[in-house]
């Protein structure tokens, strides 16, 4: 038996996720509480789930980790719903010796302040992106119920290392080949993922916590990684006038629908969605793990050192995290449609 704790986090107004465990732990699993009523795991198309869940896994392209995990869901509860995943490709050995060294960009050092070593931070713990795997469980399920609806979400990496995506194929597109430079260096870059949902019902949400983006982004802040979440223009309104940010309303179609010019809300006014698309684009950092020798300190001696993170990291973990962002965006609408109020 370990004897490390084991970690569990829970997000979720009306639909309640729960992720549990560790990136070198023998599993790592979700639960789901307040699925629509009826549902159950025999509606779960399971190929489908499997297929959303190869996009995320890990050692498939050369711009990720060459760590190979099957990421194969193991139904362990059918109530409340709970999928286990078993790690199986691990190598705890390269993190060995960084207990008193922590890892610039890392959170070894604030997890020792937090939980004084009774977690096992191996590969970065229940803070790795490993925990990504379990919340697409959940975000896939979520994706399937929400197009039975007609609603789809699409995301997609639009920028890394400062470099936009040329929608051309990744051997061919100038940002792909800045993430292989990065990578050839030792070192890393940061990316932009931007999501976009269409068939998004007008009158979802709410006032202030109740709103959509308040019900998104704290299961967005929960991908690692993440340093900025913002709906349509996003920050780009602290230079704008208001003639130039309002969307104008208009009629459209025979059925004179209402809908907006342009859509500089990004779906969302006052927190409620407002029949256009939804748009969000997402910030990632850095991967911090990188090749090159960085500046730490030896907690044990009290003194400054050096350290080489060894592993394998992905160079730009915004690569991989395009169907995360996708999952977390359906558990946040999820959520909101869920509420009984309405």
């Amino acid at each position: 038996m370990s004897a490390f704790r084991t970690i569990s986090s829970t997000v979720g107004k009306h639909l309640k996720m729960t992720v549990f465990g560790g990136s070198h732990e023998p599993s790592i699993g979700v639960r789901l509480e307040g699925l629509p009523d009826g549902f159950s795991a025999a509606d779960i198309d399971m190929e489908k789930l499997q297929a959303f869940l190869a996009r995320r896994a890990p050692g498939s392209t050369p711009y990720g980790t060459a760590r190979k995990e099957a990421d194969a869901p193991v139904l362990t509860s059918e109530d409340p719903l709970t999928f286990e995943i078993y790690n199986k490709d691990q190598h705890s050995g390269d993190y060995k010796g960084l207990m008193n060294t922590p890892r610039p960009g890392h959170a070894d050092y604030t997890a020792g302040l937090r939980y004084h070593g009774e977690i096992n931070m191996a590969g970065g713990g229940p803070f790795s992106g490993r925990m990504t795997a379990p919340l697409c469980i959940a975000g896939g399920i979520a994706l399937q119920i929400l197009a039975k609806k007609g609603i789809a979400i699409h995301a997609q990496l639009v920028e890394a290392g400062g470099v936009q995506s040329a929608n051309v194929p990744p051997e061919d597109d100038p940002m792909y080949q800045r993430i292989l430079a990065a990578k050839a260096d030792g070192d890393s870059v940061g990316g932009r993922v931007r999501c976009v949902v269409s068939g998004m019902p007008g009158g979802i949400g709410g006032a202030m916590y109740d709103g959509l983006e308040s019900l998104i982004s704290p299961i967005v802040f929960g991908i690692p990684g993440v340093k900025g979440v913002s709906f349509g223009d996003g920050f780009a309104v602290c230079g704008m006038t208001g003639s130039e940010n309002n969307d104008p309303f208009c009629m459209e179609g025979d059925s004179a629908d209402v809908k907006t010019t342009t859509n500089h809300a990004g779906g969302i006014l006052g927190g409620i969605s407002n029949g256009m698309d939804i748009i969000m684009d997402v910030a990632f950092k850095p991967t911090p793990s990188i090749a090159k020798e960085q500046q730490t300190v030896n907690l044990a001696a009290g003194k400054e050192t050096t350290i080489t993170v060894g592993g394998r990291h992905d160079p730009c973990i915004a690569v991989r995290a395009v169907p995360v962002v996708e999952a977390a965006m359906a558990l946040g609408l999820l959520d909101a449609m869920l509420d009984p109020s309405l």
